[in-house]
């Protein structure tokens, strides 16, 4: 039996320009996802996908000759799997070659609508196992800037850009001394990425001024001192974004009365926002019934 593991994401700074090339802070979470394979003597490919309750999610027996041919098994997830799968295979064509077949299970640490990368840990998963490149698989199937498979791969926050369409890696230390003011908080709903970046693409603009305030942004982050600098970084950063993909920040939608800063995460509308707060935000976001709240170094690796 073989076993894999990566980590979760978030992206502190840099959401959608980073597809553009702009310098991004992500950071690894302690939640992730377990990958076990065991071979069988059958030509199938066994899978089940446990909850971070332990519960099955998904389960379906897919032959190895529909990951070979691509076959449409009418199922959406199943299908998803399959082009993943082929996807390695045509990257390795060494990959899934013996008679025999695998049961496959996956197990996550956290509830799919927290929007850590139930995909992105997956892909880096099973591209270890079929030794290909996860950067490359995850183009091949769902896309996207790649700052998420490096977080999967690593154990410090880092600095993500792409050169070239390649991606480049910086660990950096970000441990702020402020890390108890800083919260995540759950928007109870899960966005959808495709559609962010969707709209951002048709909405961007000046973006070699944009990049450049957003690398700038980044260092800063990375280096601030004090809370009430970080806030004000916040708010540089969210008004910035705001303005390049002509939507208005969380805040002045959902938390106009908050005393303090709130920044999205990833695509703007849904899964976490970071929270900088001189005082403990806990009941007021539980009092607007928003109650998945961890504090920073609850979720950051």
């Amino acid at each position: 039996m073989e076993s894999f593991y990566s980590h979760g994401k978030l992206l502190l700074t840099g959401e959608y320009v980073v597809l553009d090339g702009a310098k991004a802070l992500a950071i690894p979470t302690v939640f992730g996802q377990h990958l076990t394979i065991e071979p069988i003597q059958e030509q199938n490919i066994i899978w089940t996908s446990f909850d971070n309750e332990n519960n099955i999610w998904f389960t379906d027996t897919i032959t190895i000759e529909a990951i070979t041919t691509s076959k449409d098994t009418g199922n959406a997830i199943s299908n998803r799997l399959i082009q993943i799968l082929n996807a390695a295979k045509q990257l390795n064509p060494e990959f899934l070659t013996k008679q025999d077949g695998f049961k496959i299970t996956t197990t996550l640490e956290f509830p799919q609508d927290w929007g850590l990368g139930t995909s992105s840990t997956l892909i880096n998963n099973l591209a270890t196992w079929a030794k290909v490149d996860p950067y490359t698989l995850l183009e091949r199937s769902f896309g996207g800037s790649g700052y998420d498979i490096a977080c999967a791969q690593e154990d410090s926050a880092l600095h993500y850009s792409l050169n070239n369409t390649l991606p480049k890696t910086e660990l950096v230390d970000f441990k702020p001394i402020f890390s108890d003011q800083l919260y995540f908080v759950h928007l109870n709903k899960k966005q959808n990425s495709r559609e962010g970046i969707a709209h951002y693409k048709s909405n961007r603009h000046n973006l070699t001024e944009t990049i450049a305030a957003i690398n700038q942004l980044t260092i800063a982050f990375t280096t601030c001192k004090s809370i009430t600098a970080f806030q004000q970084l916040i708010e540089q950063h969210e008004t910035l974004i705001a303005r390049v993909t002509n939507q208005k920040t969380v805040k002045e939608i959902l938390f106009s009365d908050f005393n303090g800063s709130i920044k999205s995460l990833g695509a703007w509308g849904g899964d976490f926002i970071l929270v900088a707060s001189t005082t403990n935000p806990t009941d007021y976001f539980k009092a607007k019934d928003y109650h998945t709240i961890l504090k920073y170094t609850d979720m950051a690796l």
